[in-house]
C-alpha cells in the first residue's frame, strides 16, 4: 500500500504540527478550535446520500471495487492456523470458479497468526494486517503495546491496526494519545528502512459525539497515521454512515491543509452489498474520487465478502446463489 507520490509522507505530519503538539494545552486548544459538527445535519446528509442509486454498469464496477477494498478479517479467540490459511486462500481467490473476480486488499488477523497468513499470501499482493496494542481494549502499558507491534512487523505484517486509549482521549489527555500513536508508528519500522502502514482505530461507539470523532481524526493524522479506522468490531455501534462521513470530511480537510492524504476504514456492522455501495457513494461525494481506491479506503469485515460475491454472481449469471455457494468466513 504505497503512499501516493504526490502526497507528503505520514511521518512528516508530526513535524508539520510540532508547535501545536508541544503541550497538552496547545493541542487541546487546536482540537477544540476545530469547527463543530452539526449532528442533525450530519445525520440528515448521510441519510440522503444513502438513498442514492447507481446504474447497473456502475454497480458491477462498484461490487468489484468493494471486493478489492475488503480487509478480510478473523479476530476470534477460537482462530486456528487452519482457519487463517483458508481465509488467506479465499482472499487471493474469492471466487475460485471465476478468475475475473478480484482479490481482497488484505487479511486482518491477530499478531500470532501473521506468519501463517504471510506464508499463504506470499507475494500475491494481498496484504497482511495485524491488530496490535492490546486490541481491542487498548488497556496495556506502552512498552507492551510497542512489543506487540514490533512482533507483528517482524512476523511480516504489512499493516498494523492499533487502538487508541479511549480513556485518555475522553479525559482530555490528548498529548498522551498523540505520543502513543507516534511511538507505535515508529515501532512499525523495519530494518531495511521501510515501514508497515499504521491504521489508527478510534472505537467511535465509545467516543460519544461527532465532535470527538473529528478531534480523534485530526489527532491521529497529525501523529502520522496512514489510515483512520472507526472501530474494532467488538463494540456497538461500530461503523455508521454519519461517523464515516465525519472522518471523510476530516481527511479531505487535512489534505487541503497539509497536502497529505490519509485513508479511511469503516469496520464492524457492514454486511451487505447495498451497504458497501452506500459507503462508496459517501466516499465519492464527501472526500472525492481520489479515495475510491484500496490504498485509501477499506472495509473491515468478515461476512461482507460473501454478500458481494453473491451479488456479483447474480449480475454475471442472472442467478442468485445462496450463501452456501461460497465458503464461510
Amino acid at each position: 500500500m504505497p503512499p501516493s507520490p504526490t502526497t507528503a509522507t505520514a511521518e512528516g505530519a508530526a513535524g508539520q504540527f510540532s508547535d501545536v503538539t508541544r503541550s497538552d494545552a496547545s493541542l487541546r486548544g487546536f482540537l477544540h478550535g476545530l469547527p463543530g459538527v452539526d449532528q442533525v445535519g450530519a445525520d440528515a446528509r448521510a441519510a440522503a446520500l444513502g438513498t442514492r442509486s447507481i446504474k447497473t454498469t456502475a454497480k458491477a464496477y462498484a461490487l468489484d471495487l468493494a471486493i478489492r477494498m475488503v480487509d478480510l478479517t478473523t479476530l476470534e479467540g477460537q482462530d486456528t492456523h487452519g482457519k487463517v490459511r483458508a481465509l488467506a486462500a479465499k482472499a487471493m481467490r474469492p471466487d475460485p470458479s471465476d478468475p475475473t473476480c478480484p482479490a481482497t486488499a488484505a487479511v486482518c488477523v491477530y499478531p500470532d497468526m501473521v506468519a501463517t497468513a504471510k506464508e499463504v499470501l506470499g507475494d500475491s499482493g494481498v496484504h497482511v494486517a495485524a491488530v496490535a496494542t492490546a486490541f481491542p481494549s487498548g488497556r496495556a502499558a506502552l512498552d507492551i503495546k510497542l512489543a506487540d507491534t514490533r512482533d507483528a512487523v517482524e512476523a511480516g505484517a504489512d499493516e498494523i491496526d492499533m487502538v487508541i486509549d479511549r480513556g485518555a482521549f475522553l479525559s482530555g489527555r490528548y498529548l498522551q494519545v498523540f505520543e502513543e500513536i507516534v511511538a507505535v508508528r515508529e515501532a512499525c519500522a523495519r530494518p531495511d528502512g521501510s515501514s508497515a502502514h499504521l491504521k489508527v482505530i478510534f472505537e467511535t461507539g465509545e467516543l460519544q459525539t461527532y465532535d470527538n470523532v473529528r478531534r480523534a481524526s485530526w489527532l491521529a493524522m497529525m501523529a502520522g497515521g496512514h489510515f483512520i479506522k472507526t472501530s474494532t468490531g467488538k463494540v456497538q455501534p461500530a461503523a455508521t454512515l454519519p461517523v464515516t462521513m465525519v472522518m471523510l470530511q476530516a481527511v479531505r480537510d487535512f489534505r487541503e491543509t497539509t497536502g497529505q492524504m490519509v485513508g479511511v476504514k469503516p469496520a464492524g456492522g457492514i454486511r451487505t452489498a447495498k451497504d458497501a455501495i452506500k459507503y462508496l457513494v459517501l466516499v465519492n461525494e464527501v472526500a472525492g474520487p481520489d479515495w475510491l481506491d484500496p490504498d485509501w479506503f477499506r472495509f473491515g469485515a468478515s461476512t461482507l465478502l460473501n454478500e458481494l460475491l453473491m451479488q456479483r454472481t447474480k449480475m454475471t449469471t442472472g442467478r442468485y446463489s445462496g450463501p452456501d455457494y461460497f465458503t464461510l468466513d
